[in-house]
């Protein structure tokens, strides 16, 4: 007896693997918008080579590889989309993590969903086509491996005669990304091997990290303002302040934040104005401590800075409060997040304040914490109350609305195009209204007003924009300051400026240019954004390399420009002592990694999350982007107790992440704690491959107060005989 089965359309090998390897590369670089010549080849390329290779393998080896190259696609869209970068090697562990393709940085869902489903239709084609290729070896075949090949040489050939400054996902598909960093990483290795120089030659950084106040000083006796306020807004690039566009002649258009542009009219503003780095805490340290942050992803050197009694007095919070300022540091967010509420006091606030402060109601439900507007209006009467004081005072503050994954209310998300452009528009009206009380109250007749940016979320198709930041200046004596002033000026010359407009005493060991003054000529500078570490010498020439350590001259009057006119690329040594240079830069405030004890807890009194919305803003201690050499063991000391919680207790969790996602070793299940039974372990894990972006998350969920007595890490070399030995969790 015949029994009846449906019969399904039968596919060829070769249709399904040019659906997945092919068709869905290409289709999708068009529909999310990176299309660019040197991207199609190289998903031409790739795709085509695989292809070849894929095509005669059975199933049980070509499934798997399929399943990866989806999993790596969408992973890398979903990084471009989150944090607006392409991945590298040290991405590969994590990008088909689970967390990673299940939520964005912030959460909120694969922002790509579609993508995901065409991936899921072209492995289930792949799953139904024809067992076996055909056997037959045609003569087209044969010669099929000579086109993908020569369109990897037609791509190297548009790179070196034809470089483009569009970003790396526009031109590179991610094995050919990962391919050429390799062979670039090889080409290095081989160069070094055979260069019989004995001596490498030392390269100068004393034109960076120097402190210059040769200038023309502005205002001769110095600003007559008594206090200082600093307004920093997340994430917001210069290039949405009309005057700055202007001035560098930018083609970007989109007027965001119309209301600050005219505030800015009334400033005076430094359109090219550069920021060095990603990260909040890396742009606070560079703005309030005269220093260039780490230009790559190791420990911020904030976080370094708890280690070190000194060169914390020098920055701009402990001078200021050396000469009996209040100093006073305020932001939305809770304090935990990048160890701020241990990095800010030492700096040298004597009150640091998050989230916990603001009693007066939020006007929407954020993760982070307080929407702009409500912020504001808290900042508002915080002002008021260092007003009412005698002694003059230092205010800092730092907005986190228009952080991923963004603070809008209904209203302004119907009126713009995406979540991040409503709160955008969101912070333009609510600082607008703060800008506007300040004014109403007399503020600006008596302080020192600078409105700037942490860092810079970054704009498509506008080039620089991930280095481009704000600088607003508003001085009782604003008569007196030119409406724009001239040069190249960032982060690092904030203190320097603020201690020389209250002609104050200078630390020798910051570094920087005072924006209150005027300098015949011009500066070297240096930034890391986005996978490029680029740097202006002062002299019309700007210098960017990437990832394969290949870098490009410009010419170039300032760092931030429109465009640049293209002078030739170049490799080997030259390009090494530009990256020696940023090393030197990045010198640590700590002799080494190795051997250092940070203490991120410390009788920390901590309330307990009603609700834990996501990993980052639940998190109960501030343990994040550390850094921890190969060959290593990290050591981890966690006491807690309770304070007031009920007689069921609290079950908390400790978790990690390396680069935002889950990884790393599994950390011990913690006991339960209750007022009865505190929590009190110690736990060691070793590190055979260097770890960085390492983030400690203490999770707890309920109603209640705990205290963390405790919480150390500390990292030590491997003692020889473990050396070989896997990672491990010792009690």
């Amino acid at each position: 007896m015949r029994t009846f089965s449906p019969r399904l359309p039968s596919v060829s090998v070769t249709f399904a693997l040019s659906l997945l390897l092919l068709a869905i590369p290409l289709a999708s670089r068009y529909l999310l918008g990176w299309s660019d010549l040197r991207g199609y080849t190289s998903d031409l390329a790739i795709g085509g080579l695989l292809l070849l290779l894929l095509r005669p393998c059975p199933r049980w080896i070509c499934l798997p590889l399929l399943v990866l190259w989806c999993a790596l696609s969408l992973g890398s869209a979903e990084l471009i989309g989150a944090v607006g970068r392409m991945p590298d090697s040290a991405d590969l562990h994590y990008l088909g993590d689970r967390q990673f393709l299940s939520q964005s940085t912030a959460g909120g869902g694969i922002s790509h969903p579609l993508l995901a489903v065409v991936m899921a239709v072209g492995l289930l084609v792949y799953l139904l086509s024809a067992r076996r290729a055909p056997r037959k070896s045609t003569l087209a075949w044969r010669y099929a491996p000579a086109l993908p090949l020569l369109l990897l040489a037609g791509h190297g050939g548009l790179t070196i005669g034809l470089p483009s400054e569009a970003d790396e996902w526009r031109q590179y598909n991610l094995p050919h990304k990962l391919l050429a960093a390799a062979l670039s990483a090889g080409d290095l290795r081989l160069r070094r091997w055979l260069d019989d120089s004995p001596v490498e030659a030392p390269v100068d950084i004393a034109g960076l990290s120097r402190l210059d106040l040769a200038g023309t000083p502005l205002l001769a006796a110095g600003g007559k303002a008594r206090n200082v306020l600093i307004v920093t807004l997340e994430g917001i690039p210069g290039a949405y302040i009309e005057r700055n566009r202007r001035a560098l002649h930018s083609r970007y258009q989109e007027n965001l934040m119309p209301k600050l542009s005219r505030w800015a009219e009334r400033a005076m503003t430094t359109p090219d104005y550069v920021l060095h780095s990603h990260q909040t805490i890396r742009g606070l340290y560079a703005m309030l401590c005269g220093d260039y942050s780490k230009l790559d992803t190791g420990t911020p050197k904030g976080v370094e800075l708890l280690n070190n009694k000194q060169r914390n007095q020098q920055c701009l919070p402990a001078q200021l409060r050396a000469q009996g300022f209040g100093t006073h540091f305020l932001q939305g967010a809770g304090l935990q997040f990048m160890a701020k509420d241990k990095i800010m006091p030492h700096m040298g606030f004597s009150e640091t304040h998050g989230r916990e402060w603001f009693h007066n109601p939020a006007t929407m439900e954020f993760a982070w914490g307080m929407d702009d507007q409500a912020y504001f209006d808290g900042v508002l009467s915080y002002v008021a109350q260092l007003r009412r004081r005698q002694q003059p005072w230092m205010l800092t503050l730092m907005t986190v609305g228009t952080h991923q994954p963004y603070a809008a209310p209904d209203a302004y998300l119907a009126r713009y195009a995406d979540p991040k452009q409503a709160a955008v528009g969101y912070l333009d009206d609510a600082l607008d209204r703060f800008l506007g009380a300040l004014d109403r109250q007399g503020v600006f007749k008596d302080t020192l007003v600078i409105v700037t940016s942490d860092e810079s979320h970054g704009l498509e198709g506008v080039r620089l924009a991930s280095a481009w930041g704000l600088n607003l200046v508003f001085a009782p004596e604003q008569a007196q300051l030119p409406a724009m002033k001239t040069g190249v000026y960032g982060h690092v010359d904030l203190t320097a400026s603020v201690l020389d407009y209250f002609a104050l005493p200078l630390p020798a060991n910051i570094s920087g240019r005072s924006l209150f003054r005027d300098y015949p000529s011009g500066r070297e500078i240096m930034s890391y954004t986005n996978g490029m570490l680029r740097q202006h010498d002062g002299k019309g020439l700007f210098i960017e390399c990437d990832f394969q350590q290949v870098c490009r001259r410009y010419a170039s009057e300032g760092f931030i420009a429109d465009s640049a006119r293209y002078l030739g690329r170049f490799g080997g040594a030259q390009a090494e002592s530009i990256a020696r240079r940023a090393t030197l830069l990045d010198h640590s405030l700590l002799s080494s990694q190795l051997g250092q004890r940070f203490q991120f807890a410390n009788r920390d009194r901590v309330k307990l999350h009603e609700r834990v919305l996501d990993d980052w803003t639940g998190n109960l201690v501030g343990a994040q982007y550390l850094e921890m050499p190969s060959d290593s063991r990290t050591s981890v000391h966690l006491k807690v107790r309770a304070l007031d919680l009920n007689e069921q207790g609290v079950q908390l969790q400790l978790k990690t992440k390396e680069y935002d996602r889950d990884d790393g070793p599994a950390m011990p299940s913690l006991p339960l704690l209750t007022r009865s039974a505190p929590i009190d372990l110690k736990f060691s894990f070793d590190n055979r491959q260097a770890r960085k972006a390492f983030s400690f998350h203490l999770l707890g969920q309920g109603r209640g107060l705990i205290e963390i007595t405790d919480f150390s890490v500390t990292t030590r070399p491997l003692a020889p005989a473990r050396k070989l030995t896997a990672s491990r969790i010792t009690p």
